[in-house]
């Protein structure tokens, strides 16, 4: 009896150390920005990804700039690569309670009366983000917009 309950013990002392091992992991991996820093154009919908676009009444690399605000406004959320002069800026953004890192890819290419921007926002780990990388990147796009038609300043993304 005594050895099954040190052999319990033992299994849930392996099973608590490699929960540890898995957050630090998940934390601690670099971010390439050779790897996430792509063209968002290339990029595909999926269960852990998204892709969205508007079309806004400023220059392109304005319109990035007022996406750069909004992102860097959102919690847990650091530019990785690029930037508005660049034509083109990656973002990380980390959940909460685990921090698992969202990769978003922004681009913006002129069109007749402003700018076309393209997000591609995909997680690294796992098979379905649950819809994360979708609401992000339509608050974003939403903020956007809402700036580019009423000539403020974008404001706060929320998480």
């Amino acid at each position: 009896m005594r050895r099954a309950i040190l052999f319990g013990m033992a299994l849930a002392g392996l099973a608590a150390l490699a929960a540890l091992a898995l957050a630090g992991f998940v934390r601690l991996a670099p971010s390439d920005p050779a790897r996430w820093h792509t063209d968002p154009s290339a990029g595909a919908a999926g269960p852990n990804s998204e892709v969205a676009e508007a079309v806004l009444p400023l220059a392109p690399d304005a319109a990035l700039a007022a996406l750069d605000a909004v992102a860097l406004a959102t919690p847990r959320t650091r530019r990785l690569a690029g930037s508005p002069e660049e034509g083109r800026i990656t973002w990380v953004s980390r959940s909460r309670l685990m921090g698992f890192p969202d990769y978003t890819t922004a681009a913006a290419a002129a069109v007749p009366g402003g700018s076309r921007i393209v997000v591609f926002a995909r997680a690294r780990f796992g098979r379905d983000d649950l819809g994360v990388n979708a609401a992000r990147t339509g608050r974003w796009i939403a903020a956007l917009e809402g700036a580019g038609q009423g000539g403020g300043a974008p404001g706060p993304a929320r998480p």
